[in-house]
């Protein structure tokens, strides 16, 4: 009998021996908005707990490696070393991606302007 009423249609009436169902409570409280600094404090516990999480990377990797880039030679922890290397990684594709983010906002300025630009209205001769 469990079977059946596991496929029981939803739009069935309920079974008149089975219990009512409970009421559902309304929440006491309405959920608050989010708010720009709401999001600054998040992004900021966020960048906390990144930059500890790099601050143990480099002191767990403090061995010193040697680094030789276009002829300059250098003595630096592996950890400094690691975190420079992927700070380049970074610039690598965020710099072209900014280009790319300046072109489109130009071109949508340009045409944001041109459409709200007011046609010529004709000159009537008298």
């Amino acid at each position: 009998m469990a079977d059946q009423d596991l496929h029981r249609p939803t739009d069935a009436p309920p079974d008149p021996g089975a219990p009512p169902a409970p009421p559902q409570a309304a929440p006491a409280h309405p959920p608050l908005p989010r708010t720009r600094f709401g999001g600054a404090w998040v992004a900021l516990a966020a960048g906390s707990l990144v930059l500890l999480l790099l601050l143990i990377f480099i002191l767990e990797n403090s061995q010193t490696v040697d680094i030789a880039y276009f002829g300059a030679h250098g003595h630096l922890p592996l950890g400094v070393a690691l975190l420079l290397a992927a700070i380049a990684g970074i610039l690598l594709v965020a710099i072209p991606v900014a280009g790319r983010i300046y072109q489109l906002r130009r071109t949508a300025r340009r045409q944001h302007k041109a459409a709200t630009k007011e046609p010529a209205r004709p000159q009537q001769s008298a």
